[in-house]
């Protein structure tokens, strides 16, 4: 598979991104605003996948990403 990833922006990227780590779904944050998940067969079972999207989806809409403990800059996202 070639290309496994998916991309969305967020104006608060990061900190959606740290939420999402703190749910143990880990990606990748790019600045400024880019979130990026790998998906490989070989790692990742369709119930991981669900879970991210539901975590994903639960962050977006209660804005929890808004808590300052997901928007402090750390040195590695």
């Amino acid at each position: 598979m070639r290309g496994g990833q998916v991309s969305f922006t967020h104006e608060q990227g990061y900190a959606v991104m740290q939420a999402l780590i703190a749910r143990g779904i880990i990606g990748d944050f790019r600045a400024p605003n880019l979130l990026r998940f790998g998906f490989s067969p070989l790692y990742l079972s369709f119930a991981e996948i669900d879970r991210a999207v539901d975590a994903l989806a639960e962050i977006l809409t209660t804005k929890s990403w808004d808590d300052p403990r997901y928007t402090e800059k750390r040195r590695v996202t």
